[in-house]
């Protein structure tokens, strides 16, 4: 007997195109965990698959983060919030 598990349901490992795809994609698969519709094999991909698309995200949180910092140190003046 196999796996069970087909072609059309083999979640992606590829690098989302940028966070806002990954966000959306993160966010269809928390959807469809969450419905409790999936076989046990797919729920676990979704699962490794989600956990790659958060690092993404955080990565790239932190890099934008870190380009904030240096406009504001080299460019920005400080907000006094007028």
């Amino acid at each position: 007997m196999g796996k069970g598990s087909s072609d059309k349901e083999q979640t992606p490992t590829a690098e989302p195109e940028s966070y806002e795809k990954a966000l959306a994609e993160l966010d269809a698969l928390v959807t469809a965990m969450e419905g409790a519709q999936l076989p046990l094999d797919d729920l676990l991909a979704s699962y490794r698959r989600g956990a790659q698309l958060l690092q993404y995200c955080r990565a790239r949180l932190q890099a934008v983060e870190q380009q904030v910092k240096v406009l504001e140190r080299g460019q920005l003046e400080p907000f006094d919030g007028v």
